[in-house]
């Protein structure tokens, strides 16, 4: 494609829908982020339901990880970019979230990853009614996030991705390089909450369905 061609600020493109086959336009959003560089916000939505959206960064496509101390309240305002092709872990808490076959990239910041969690735990909780361990891991988990948010607890937020299309916007994050070995690890799948030796498996979509657990 023309080099050009991403030079614009805003543009449209043609193609053609993966699941009703018709036209659907591609919205394409240039932007320039501090501390980072240029990014390009790529979106559609189809009538069918059908619906895309990513990040791409312009600026570097090398395979990175992001490590990010998250100490104090002002830590959560601290912007963080995921793409469809990122991971994010937190080992204190032991989560991990996977891209999934229809997730979705986002620019938000780390309170804002923080809610997603918190949103899908509740969510979870629901499910695993009856099952006592796994209520409780998720009660346990509920109230560690919100002791991060009032600034009780400090946590690392690890962002990785092997096509270098997400970041965290901060001079406290660390930026290093995956290998290739590194990268090949990092799978498409899931949130997993680790319950000990058992998991709760959601499928990070806009309509969450339970993929696992009792």
């Amino acid at each position: 494609m023309n080099p050009d061609f991403y030079k614009q600020e805003r543009f449209e493109t043609k193609i053609c829908c993966p699941l009703c086959q018709t036209d659907l336009v591609m919205n394409w959003q240039r932007d320039n982020i501090p501390y980072f560089g240029e990014v390009l916000y790529v979106s559609a939505r189809c009538p069918c339901s059908f619906r895309f959206a990513d990040t791409m960064i312009l600026s570097s496509k090398e395979p990175m990880r992001y490590e990010m101390p998250v100490e104090t309240s002002g830590d959560l305002d601290v912007r963080v970019i995921r793409s469809t092709s990122g991971t994010i872990r937190i080992p204190e808490m032991g989560v991990t979230i996977e891209p999934g076959s229809v997730s979705e990239s986002y620019v938000t910041n780390i309170e804002g990853v923080l809610q997603r969690i918190r949103d899908v735990l509740i969510t979870a909780s629901r499910w695993v009614q009856g099952d006592e361990e796994k209520s409780s891991r998720s009660e346990e988990l509920l109230c560690m996030l919100e002791e991060v948010i009032q600034g009780k607890r400090k946590i690392t937020v690890i962002v990785e991705d092997p096509l270098g299309n997400s970041a965290i916007i901060s001079k406290k994050a660390k930026a290093t390089k995956l290998s290739k070995e590194e990268a090949e690890k990092l799978n498409t799948g899931m949130i997993v909450f680790d319950v000990d030796k058992s998991e709760l498996l959601h499928d990070v979509s806009d309509n969450i369905q339970p993929l696992g657990g009792d």
